[in-house]
């Protein structure tokens, strides 16, 4: 999909009055939730494609997994070489993109390298955990190929080397909030035009800070952004639930704190449940339009 029309394709989604569904689909041996799963091309496409049936608007693959630090996952991710993450996605976001011209695909990648490769052969959107701080060519790049971009808290060379048990704020709202907003003013001066924010659950934050920044997600509508909520599966939500239950028992929470986070702003769901959280939302969007 060439410039103009990946960004008038996401601008005619963000203008609808229902949430947006975006697809997770990792093609790593290592995400928390699935990894290994959908790591071969033929499982990957036929999975994307079980999700766009299913109502995902968009399709959000990633090569590297960004599992964080801590108690519940240990070490965390590895980096992954840029050969290798390229080896992972390029032949998937080929493989869909020949079988659908219509859904949006972003990629999921911290290197522009990545970014620059994906987004001529199929990729619309690029999403940077790490808001453009692991790699200083990415707005740039981004900027270059005149394509969306969506910046989150919580990733890159600021956070990534501690535990979560090990970053506090004062305030995590506020400093949240602040942080995006700062990036957000960096990606517009190199020239982005359409650019969304994501307040990281589950990335550098404890527990409480996690249900804090959900609790308060209505105060980051003055970013005046689009709003990106990722909450699917997240260790938070099965300790909401009441015990250390397993990703793959945590699709209830998932949904139930997708829906709090559209009553407070989220316009975009990133879920691995595409078609229990379509289903929901969908309720939640004909009474908030009654």
């Amino acid at each position: 999909m060439i410039a103009s029309n990946r960004m008038r394709s996401l601008q005619a989604l963000l203008g609808e009055s229902r949430p947006i569904i975006m697809g997770i689909l990792n093609v790593t041996p290592d995400s928390f939730s699935d990894g290994g799963k959908y790591s071969s091309t033929l499982t990957a496409v036929d999975r994307a494609l079980a999700m766009i049936a299913e109502g995902a608007d968009i399709i959000d693959i990633g090569g590297e997994s960004t599992r964080p630090a801590g108690s519940t996952y240990g070490a965390g991710a590895s980096q992954v070489p840029v050969e290798e993450e390229l080896l992972r996605v390029l032949p998937v976001i080929e493989a869909i993109r020949s079988q659908n011209d219509k859904v949006l695909i972003s990629v999921d990648t911290q290197k522009s390298y990545v970014a620059n490769a994906t987004l001529p052969i199929g990729a619309d959107i690029v999403n940077d955990v790490s808001a453009g701080t692991a790699d200083a060519e990415m707005f740039a790049t981004v900027a270059k190929h005149n394509a969306p971009i969506i910046l989150m808290h919580g990733h890159g060379p600021r956070f990534q080397q501690a535990r979560i048990e090990d970053c506090k704020y004062d305030d995590v709202v506020s400093e949240v909030r602040a942080y995006l907003e700062e990036r957000i003013l960096l990606a517009r001066s190199a020239g982005i035009e359409t650019i969304l924010a994501d307040v990281g659950i589950g990335f550098a934050k404890g527990y409480k800070d996690n249900l804090k920044l959900l609790k308060h997600h209505g105060m980051f509508a003055s970013l005046n952004v689009p709003l990106v909520l990722g909450v699917s599966r997240k260790s938070m939500i099965g300790q909401a639930m009441g015990g250390n239950l397993p990703p793959n028992e945590r699709t209830i929470g998932s949904i139930a704190a997708a829906c709090y986070g559209v009553l407070r702003g989220a316009k975009i769901i990133r879920t691995h449940d595409v078609k229990q959280t379509r289903e929901a939302l969908a309720v939640v969007n004909a009474i908030l339009n009654s």
